[in-house]
């Protein structure tokens, strides 16, 4: 089958293609295979679909490296809070009420969200992981929802022991689907930390990730004491397979020991503002020699698209320094984050030989017209509402502002009824007074 999207303004993320003004995209068998000025339809072959473009820029699918969407139930709900009050709220008191079909509703909705906002890639960072059903519900999830998912398994947080035999369980289980890389819905290991298991503990999962072939990541942060990359260096313990988790308050040494060992770093701006994590790394990442990615991280605290982060880390490093470029943050929510998943050889870019993970945002529409700088529009006033057309792996998944083939009111009544029984389960209220009390912080 093949598709040629014609008339667009092309920002492909890739230099040896280069951005059009006026572009082509053909793709065969969900695989982009020519990016030119022009293709001819007819020479492209007969039954050839074929998307106008015009007046859209075609980009690269938004890549959100690290997200929690069981947590989506709860959307909003904790914009006024602190770490210490998202922990107590979250982890403390709404986490155990949730059912297995709890988190397929929240795991759901917040993929489809994501697509929906133009995220053709997302890794899904699982720590609802209160029992095997709960683990195989976020799957299930991720597998109906149509996207290029990633779910992380996330031991910690009430994981049941013991813990390396359901990372087995579960990555055998996502075996058929190429968990290994090969398919739309593959696994990573999400880390427990040093402060969890111990030095020892964390050497003995990256050892159980390597033999699975599963890449990591790992929440970190700094209060400017303790020293968590460089006790990990001095371990041997960091590997170009993980991605360190905000890092805020990292020594810019320790950015170093980062980037020389090939190691990634997944800024969630919004989130690290709100709950008080200190400033973004966005630039100091870069001038440690690492390519910094963004992320949303959690919807109960911030919006759940990469145009709002990539304006909060780009306003923000600007207002520090004024050196960070918009294609820099452009950079950051596409190739630079598929790098750090793993699959910068199949998406992140528009690429000859990559996957068509691709989307099609407007030009005509009065929040972004007219358009004059592609990238800096994109990066600075860039909106879900302009994604109007979303390609994974060749497949439309959202046309004309609407995902295809999903229902939202259905869904949005399950989910819906799933956060009501769990406030009233916790005992919580809904209408904004709850300020949760912050437990042994």
């Amino acid at each position: 089958m093949k598709t040629l999207l014609t008339g667009g303004t092309v920002l492909s993320m890739d230099p040896a293609v280069g951005d059009l003004a006026r572009g082509d995209v053909l793709i065969e068998d969900g695989v982009i295979v020519q990016v030119a000025a022009q293709i001819d339809a007819a020479g492209a072959g007969a039954g050839t679909e074929v998307i106008d473009a015009t007046d859209r820029i075609v980009m690269p699918g938004f890549v959100d490296n690290h997200r929690h969407t069981w947590q989506t139930t709860f959307r909003g709900i904790g914009a006024d809070w602190t770490f210490a009050e998202w922990d107590a709220a979250i982890h403390g008191t709404v986490k155990s009420h949730y059912r297995p079909d709890d988190v397929y509703w929240a795991v759901l909705l917040g993929r489809l969200e994501a697509l929906h906002s133009g995220v053709t890639t997302m890794l899904d960072w699982f720590h609802c992981t209160l029992s095997p059903a709960h683990a195989d519900a976020a799957v299930a999830a991720l597998r109906d929802a149509p996207g290029r998912s990633i779910f992380c398994y996330g031991a910690g947080w009430g994981t049941p022991d013991p813990v390396e035999a359901e990372i087995r369980r579960v990555r055998g289980g996502l075996a058929g689907d190429g968990a290994a890389g090969d398919g739309l819905l593959t696994m990573a290991y999400g880390l427990r930390g040093p402060q969890d298991t111990g030095v020892e503990g964390l050497a003995r999962e990256l050892d159980l990730a390597a033999e699975l072939g599963l890449r990591t990541s790992l929440h970190t942060v700094s209060d400017g004491i303790r020293r968590p990359i460089a006790t990990l260096h001095e371990h041997g313990l960091l590997r170009d397979t993980t991605t360190f988790v905000h890092a805020n308050g990292v020594s810019d040494e320790e950015l170093r020991m980062l980037a020389d060992a090939g190691s990634s770093v997944s800024v969630s701006p919004d989130v690290e503002l709100r709950m008080g994590f200190g400033w973004p790394v966005t630039g100091r990442a870069l001038a440690a020699g690492l390519r910094p990615t963004l992320s949303v991280d959690d919807v109960p605290s911030a919006a759940g698209d990469l145009f709002s982060a990539m304006r909060t880390a780009f306003a923000v490093q600007r207002g520090l320094d004024g050196g960070l470029r918009s294609r820099d943050l452009l950079a950051s929510a596409t190739v630079d984050a598929a790098g750090s998943c793993g699959l910068g050889t199949r998406t992140g870019s528009i690429t000859p030989g990559k996957d068509a993970d691709l989307i099609l945002l407007r030009t005509d529409d009065l929040t972004v017209f007219p358009v004059t700088d592609p990238a800096a529009t994109v990066v600075s006033a860039g909106h879900p509402g302009l994604v109007d057309t979303v390609l994974v792996a060749g497949r439309t998944v959202k046309r004309d502002g609407r995902l295809v083939d999903v229902e939202p009111a259905p869904l949005m009544a399950r989910l819906r009824a799933s956060r009501d029984r769990i406030a009233a389960a916790a005992g919580v209220p809904l209408d904004g007074t709850w300020h949760p009390e912050p437990k042994g912080w």
